[in-house]
């Protein structure tokens, strides 16, 4: 359907769980705590924190997202990426995938770099997952499968979402929409045209995101912080 080669098995999600579990534990041995492995310097160094990402470290929107605050943070988003990302990297495909789920966590970034509090630095997977998500309730539609339990779960998550403090619902949303746009151009690309649709849907979401990444820079203007990158001390979320 979306003109990716057969396979049974995925390779990308397995990869992508190793990276998280390996950051995660370098984080945690830097730490010298497994329970509040944020205390790191790298976590200090890839969290994303809108007044340092402002200051030009632009590349903490992608780097939080393999960062967690504790395992328990880390089991959840492994758990449903696993669950939600096996079944479409073998629809989508290795390169698409990975667009895919690249996309939805730069969605989710760009989001909480537009709206978020500056005051608050956010790290986690959950944007890409709910990138994945997203993604999964669209191919459930070309497909026309029953997708109730998926619909439930997104419900539920998205509750979840608005409602529990120490969540970044923007990451959440953010990912959400740019995964179910990304896998709308992948999935129903007209056969004639299928790959020229499906990478300028992704080369569009990008220059989207760019542009609104640099509206909001624009917007906020320098923020100059000391040399050890801390204007002031964060609180967390995570996503």
């Amino acid at each position: 359907m979306a003109g990716a080669a057969v396979q049974t098995r995925p390779i990308v999600v397995p990869i992508l769980i190793a990276v998280n579990l390996a950051i995660f534990a370098i984080t945690a041995a830097q730490a010298g705590d497994l329970l509040n492995n944020f205390r790191s310097s790298l976590f200090a160094q890839w969290q994303l924190w809108p007044p340092v990402v402002a200051s030009g470290e632009w590349w903490r929107m992608l780097t939080s997202g393999f960062l967690h605050y504790g395992p328990l943070h880390l089991a959840m988003n492994m758990l449903a990426l696993w669950i939600l990302g096996r079944d479409l990297e073998v629809l989508l495909g290795k390169l698409r995938f990975c667009a895919l789920y690249a996309l939805s966590l730069l969605g989710g970034g760009v989001a909480v770099y537009l709206f978020g509090d500056m005051s608050t630095a956010v790290a986690g997977a959950s944007g890409a997952v709910f990138g994945l998500m997203g993604g999964l309730v669209v191919a459930i539609w070309r497909l026309k499968l029953n997708g109730t339990q998926l619909y439930v779960l997104l419900a539920v998550n998205l509750i979840i979402s608005f409602s529990i403090p120490g969540i970044s619902m923007l990451g959440h949303i953010g990912g959400l929409v740019i995964g179910a746009l990304c896998a709308g151009g992948m999935l129903f690309a007209p056969r004639a045209r299928r790959s020229q649709v499906q990478w300028a849907t992704v080369g569009l979401l990008l220059v989207l995101l760019v542009a609104l990444f640099i509206t909001r820079d624009a917007m906020l203007g320098e923020y100059i912080c000391p040399e050890d990158g801390y204007c002031y001390q964060p609180s967390g979320f995570g996503v």
